[in-house]
């Protein structure tokens, strides 16, 4: 595998650069070929670098200022040149990197992207992902968050975008794809969702479309990829998220409440680890921004350094991966697939 340079918001996050950091520190330990672009401020940077012997591997582009983690996307453009999160952006506009990453203000690092990226041909609106683990592995969910509504042809776009991304991502050669809804039924559902159901039954796209999904059906692994819009992928994404803490926290309750289930945590331990292992949120972090013109992925704002280092080898692997080519050539099938009709119905 050839050298990699990666562009890093390393003041973007919670508790950035420290986290950044060791998440870089935690990933540079599986793989020796991946160079790392920082951006943000000099000094700060410098010292943690050292202080982690990490400057072997890391060049910093130094930048004074921060897209704070409250500020509205239109207030982050106007002020955008001299941040961590637009120097990081341009690094892979201009080349010098590969794909990027940011942990930052979600809106601002999308409506950045938007900006220096572009759009790819035939995208209405880019969509971010997540990768949910399942009963069966894991599914790419899209969009969790970057567009409030949708309508048809955006839902079809995204399926399209999702169902690529998982081919190049999971390593599926057809991977099987579902749009979110109340019920399984095709009377049910906005008229969005049933249109878009409609076209993605009956366009020949070359998905394997298995029809409408509920959201029990996301984490038993029903499809590869649920297409949803932002609002309704968010809320569910969140739940998600707070349904494994709720769960982790009255496992670790019941298994310290006396002595006797003490010592049945310890007689279980190997099990426990792996279920630990399983439900841990840092393990599938990072959302990429489908449908632009380079590869940037989104961190959890408040992820640990292994949550960190799990967004950095997915930006890593889209590198590696003909993810874009994919995402393209779909795009045109649907194009053509519009076109055709269009042709015919006129």
């Amino acid at each position: 595998m050839s050298e990699l340079t990666l562009s890093i918001d390393a003041m973007g996050g919670d508790a950035a650069p420290e986290v950044v950091l060791d998440g870089i520190k935690l990933f540079s330990k599986t793989s020796e070929k991946t160079r790392f672009l920082l951006h943000g401020r000099q000094a700060e940077l410098e010292a943690g670098i050292a202080a982690r012997n990490l400057a072997a591997i890391c060049d910093i582009c130094d930048q004074p200022d921060i897209v704070s983690m409250n500020a509205k996307p239109s207030s982050a453009l106007r002020k955008a040149k001299g941040t961590s999160m637009w120097s990081m952006i341009e690094a892979v506009k201009d080349g010098r990197a590969t794909a990027g990453v940011s942990a930052g203000n979600t809106g601002a690092l999308m409506a950045m992207s938007m900006l220096a990226l572009r759009k790819m041909e035939g995208v209405h609106r880019p969509a971010m992902t997540a990768v949910w683990p399942t009963l069966e592995g894991r599914c790419v969910v899209l969009d969790v968050g970057a567009n409030l509504d949708a309508d048809a042809e955006q839902l079809v776009e995204f399926a399209v975008m999702g169902e690529s991304y998982a081919r190049a991502v999971f390593g599926k050669e057809r991977p099987t794809v579902g749009l979110l809804n109340i019920g399984s039924e095709e009377e049910k559902g906005t008229d969005a969702i049933k249109l878009a159901g409609e076209i993605l039954r009956n366009r020949d796209l070359g998905i394997d479309f298995r029809g409408f999904v509920e959201g029990n059906d996301i984490s038993m692994g029903v499809v590869d990829v649920v297409v949803t819009d932002g609002f309704t992928g968010n809320v569910a994404l969140k739940t998600a998220e707070g349904t494994a803490r709720l769960v982790s926290t009255y496992v670790r309750q019941a298994l310290t409440a006396s002595a006797v289930s003490k010592l049945g945590a310890v007689l279980a331990g190997s099990g426990l680890k792996e279920l630990k292992r399983k439900m841990n949120p840092s393990s599938v972090n990072g959302g990429v921004l489908l449908g632009l013109n380079g590869v940037v992925v989104k961190s959890h704002g408040g992820t640990d350094p292994e949550g960190y280092a799990t967004a950095i080898s997915l930006a890593a692997n889209l590198a590696h991966s003909n993810y874009m080519q994919e995402v393209a050539s779909a795009l045109s099938r649907v194009s053509k697939q519009v076109t055709d009709t269009e042709t015919v119905d006129g």
